[in-house]
């Protein structure tokens, strides 16, 4: 059976996503789909709408044959992490024959022949990335830029004007140079991104938007009716379901009390410690504070943004925060380690068959439950407790029970 894999966010998951699972399955010429998902929490440093679990629900309703967990460690990183922490993944499986993203391009030789040639950054190129930084670039501007350049350099001219700066170029980019730096054998494709641009907020087509665009339908105009032809009918069930149930829709807003009471109990040297937290913007989330209280959370990232500080750097920093993710857990080294284990979240009857031959294949044990791990690692633990804040940002369900659902409840099974 060949398989590809995916690597997801799916919230929700909608048309776009069919349409790129699809494709995926035809260019790869597989039989199956392994998705890694985020769990709770997302690389833009933002609550899921819907619990991991529900979300799972969907993407095995939508054609995912096994749904596996992308730790919190890496799920909520920039581009570089998120993506080592995925490919590694699919790459530990040992069932995962090709693996395929989106661009906005579709051509993948120029990204697969910079991730080759900087894979391991030279020094030349890390000349480059140093004065752009110096410059005052943004990480990912810069990164860019360095690139470009450093590929002209090299003789690669016809790179120069690739626009590695657009979002899910840079994100392909990090997912070959993750291939790169672990010796991977899956096989890279990529496909066009179709009709919705990433990020973009509202709905332009009737029948595919971006996940942004969706989300900000549900959240703001309340209305889920409005998402039907949007995603696909069993992802519509499966929100009915949770919407009805008071557990969805989640939003930054559900954890406005608790980064409240996590931000003001600690000093702005504490605060230092926590991940993301840099140049300083301790001192300027304490004097913030206040609106926070009164206003809420949109409101307090309107006072913290500048040009210094994005929406997406600091909804990662008071993500830290709140999941108190300190700074000493997710060094480079620490991370570079890579994942300790892999965590299934669900499968239909050909993803059983994917996990007996796991069984004999992955290259690292694998859980079907937090309460079974063999292992004992200081990420899952972090996913533990990321799965215990989100069960307290949904009203209703702040009980023990749900808190702990990462050891009480088995995978979710389709078919």
């Amino acid at each position: 059976m060949r398989t590809v894999g995916l690597i997801v966010e799916y919230n929700p998951f909608h048309n776009g996503h069919q349409y790129h699972l699809r494709e995926s399955v035809k260019i790869a010429q597989a039989d199956a789909v392994v998705a890694v998902m985020s769990g709770h929490f997302l690389q833009r440093g933002e609550p899921a709408v819907m619990d991991k679990w529900a979300r799972t629900e969907a993407a095995l309703r939508g054609g995912c044959d096994l749904v596996l967990e992308l730790p919190v460690a890496y799920a909520t990183q920039a581009a570089e992490w998120f993506a080592y922490g995925a490919v590694s993944i699919l790459e530990a499986a040992g069932v995962v024959d090709a693996f395929c993203f989106g661009t906005e391009s579709g051509e993948i030789e120029v990204l697969h022949e910079a991730a080759k040639l900087v894979a391991h950054e030279p020094p030349a190129f890390q000349d480059l990335l140093r004065e752009a930084l110096e410059n005052g670039s943004s990480y990912p501007s810069a990164y860019s830029s360095a690139i470009a350049t450093y590929l002209a350099s090299v003789g690669r001219t016809d790179a120069a004007g690739f626009p590695f700066a657009q979002p899910n170029h840079t994100l392909g980019l990090h997912y070959l140079i993750a291939l790169e730096r672990i010796g991977g054998r899956m096989l890279p494709y990529t496909i066009r991104r179709e009709k919705s641009e990433y990020g973009q907020t509202t709905v332009t087509d009737s029948a595919i938007a971006s996940a942004t665009a969706i989300r900000k339908l549900l959240l703001e105009g309340g209305e889920l009716e409005a998402s039907r032809t949007l995603v696909p009918a069993g992802t519509f069930d499966v929100m009915r379901r949770e919407w009805s149930s008071g557990r969805s829709p989640v939003s930054w807003a559900n954890f406005v009390q608790q980064l409240l009471h996590a931000a003001v109990t600690h000093t702005p040297e504490q605060l230092a410690g926590y991940r993301e937290m840099t140049e300083g913007l301790e001192y300027r989330l304490l004097q913030a504070l206040p609106r926070l209280a009164h206003t809420g959370f949109e409101p307090l990232l309107d006072v913290l943004k500048t040009k210094r500080y994005t929406r997406t750097k600091l909804q990662r920093s008071l993500l830290s925060i709140l999941l108190h993710h300190k700074k000493e857990d997710f060094t480079p080294e620490k991370l570079a380690s890579g994942v300790q284990y892999i965590r299934v979240l669900g499968f239909t009857s050909k993803g059983r068959e994917l996990l007996r031959r796991m069984k004999k294949e992955a290259k690292l044990p694998v859980l079907l439950s937090a309460a079974r791990a063999p292992v004992e690692s200081r990420y899952l633990e972090l996913d533990t407790q990321a799965s215990a804040v989100y069960m307290l940002g949904q009203p209703g369900h702040e009980s023990a029970a749900a808190m702990y659902r990462d050891f009480t409840d088995r995978p979710v099974i389709i078919g």
